[in-house]
């Protein structure tokens, strides 16, 4: 895996050779799966060697994957580990609230025995892990202009609301996290309105969290049928409680015709649109917009490119900006996991 130029990220340990040949375990920690990857770095550029899944719920820390992980595979005399977690990383700890488990980089040091351990948010991560993606991995849904020419914007709805981006300074980009997912909704129309006050209701604090993930695609499809009474067929009903929520949807939609899922998908990309222009403006991304995140990869098909650029530029003084943004679809899933092994290898102060 080599850097791909169209991402010249600030990466300055590229160029030192005792980066070079160094044994690296990259790990990202999410709710459903962990995955650890063992890589190996070389001429600026990392070699995956091994990459293995663990369910998370079945272990009680995530020491107890770590040692699996290297008893698994018979590794020895591992340099670095790098991790991505859900979550804010503090002063090299990190306490996740969907993992339930308190991660402490000193704590791994003296337990394992690397001799470097980096723990960054999973979307920080992320944007590491996209400087290595080919240019097939990008679907552009509008494009003008180049991702470096300016800050980028990363919005990735899955379990939760990530949300990154690059600081481009002038001749880098410099990834930084975070937790703009945790900032408030704000309704535009008389329904919305209806849908603020329904969530208000269960969660006090309405976020675009609650909106932009797989819970909050399961609280548009439920407003839209206890709220607004559109009909659930039985059938789907049954799929929705025992199979995975967003692909039941997704197929419902696509293969099903079901108005009630159209509705829900088409509902949450404009909100998806609606959050990918504020969170551009917010950080004045006039380099790009990548959207990443387990959601799109999984509804890709259904995105009207078109529709969503539209829905995407709306603005009280600043749609001439938005309407020069490239936008790309990212369809590569493990960018957290290449991330935390690029980061651990290549970054130094």
């Amino acid at each position: 895996m080599i850097l791909n130029p169209k991402f010249p990220l600030y990466l300055p340990g590229v160029k030192n050779g005792n980066n070079d040949n160094v044994s690296i375990i990259g790990a990202n920690l999410r709710e459903d799966i962990t995955t650890l990857g063992y890589f190996v770095s070389s001429n600026g550029g990392l070699e995956i060697k091994i990459q293995n899944n663990y369910p998370t719920k079945e272990y009680a820390s995530f020491g107890d994957i770590l040692k699996k992980f290297i008893q698994d595979n018979q590794l020895e005399n591992v340099k670095r580990l790098g991790m991505a977690v859900p979550g804010p990383v503090i002063n090299g700890k990190s306490h996740p609230a969907r993992l339930g488990w308190n991660l402490d980089v000193e704590e791994f040091k003296k337990d394992f025995a690397f001799e470097r351990i980096d723990m960054l948010n999973d979307q920080e991560a992320s944007a590491y892990g996209m400087g290595i993606l080919e240019d097939s991995d990008l679907d552009p849904i509008y494009t003008s202009g180049h991702l470096e020419k300016g800050n980028v914007a990363i919005l990735a709805p899955g379990h939760g609301l990530g949300e990154a981006g690059y600081f481009y300074d002038g001749k880098y980009l410099r990834p930084f996290a975070t937790e703009g997912g945790h900032s408030e909704f704000s309704p535009r129309t008389n329904v919305e309105v209806e849908f603020y006050q329904f969530l208000n209701n269960i969660y006090g604090i309405v976020s675009w969290e609650n909106v932009l993930s797989k819970t909050g695609l399961f609280n548009i499809y439920r407003f839209l049928r206890d709220v607004k009474r559109h009909p659930e067929p039985e059938w789907l009903s049954e799929r929705l409680t025992n199979g995975n929520f967003v692909q039941e949807i997704y197929k419902a939609a696509v293969e099903e015709d079901v108005l009630i899922c159209k509705i829900t998908l088409d509902t949450f990309l404009e909100f998806l649109a609606r959050e990918a222009n504020n969170l551009t403006l917010k950080l004045k991304a006039t380099g790009g917009l990548l959207i990443a995140g387990d959601i799109p990869q999984e509804i890709r098909e259904y995105i009207n490119k078109d529709k969503f650029y539209e829905k995407y530029k709306i603005s009280d003084k600043m749609e001439e900006m938005l309407r020069n943004i490239p936008i790309y679809l990212i369809k590569h899933d493990h960018t957290a996991l290449n991330g935390a092994a690029l980061y651990t290898a290549y970054y130094q102060e």
